[in-house]
């Protein structure tokens, strides 16, 4: 994923608010690409339910990010994934992140049980 300009906040750096904005791209842009998630018309959307950053080393405007990730605890209606953002070729982590999301209904947002087809996917990247 690329920095913008406006990531960098007055220090410099890059604002820990943007961390975040690429957790929640990794995540979700991986769970479209797995087929599980269609933003416009899916019954089921993930909210976000706890966050958490740790960070090792600072990253700017115009570095490169790279993010891994994984699931860390997948539950009835709920996935825990760990997030690391890595600057360009870095083999060590600039941030690591933990997001929880409860999976329920797009309408009663009540929560909703993962399926055998999500539960499948999800266990592909467990750590």
């Amino acid at each position: 994923m690329q920095t913008r300009w406006a990531d960098n906040d007055q220090y410099g750096h890059m604002n820990n608010v943007v961390h975040y904005q690429l957790f929640d791209t990794a995540i979700n842009g991986w769970l479209i690409e797995a087929g599980l998630l269609d933003v416009k018309a899916g019954e089921t959307v993930g909210l976000v339910v706890e966050t958490g950053c740790h960070y090792f080393a600072e990253m700017a405007f115009p570095d490169q990010v790279t993010a891994g990730i994984a699931t860390e605890r997948i539950g009835t209606s709920s996935v825990s994934y760990r997030i690391a953002l890595f600057r360009a070729t870095e083999e060590r982590a600039a941030a690591q992140g933990r997001f929880v999301h409860v999976y329920v209904d797009r309408v009663s947002r009540r929560p909703r049980p993962l399926d055998g087809i999500w539960r499948s996917k999800l266990q592909e990247i467990a750590l």
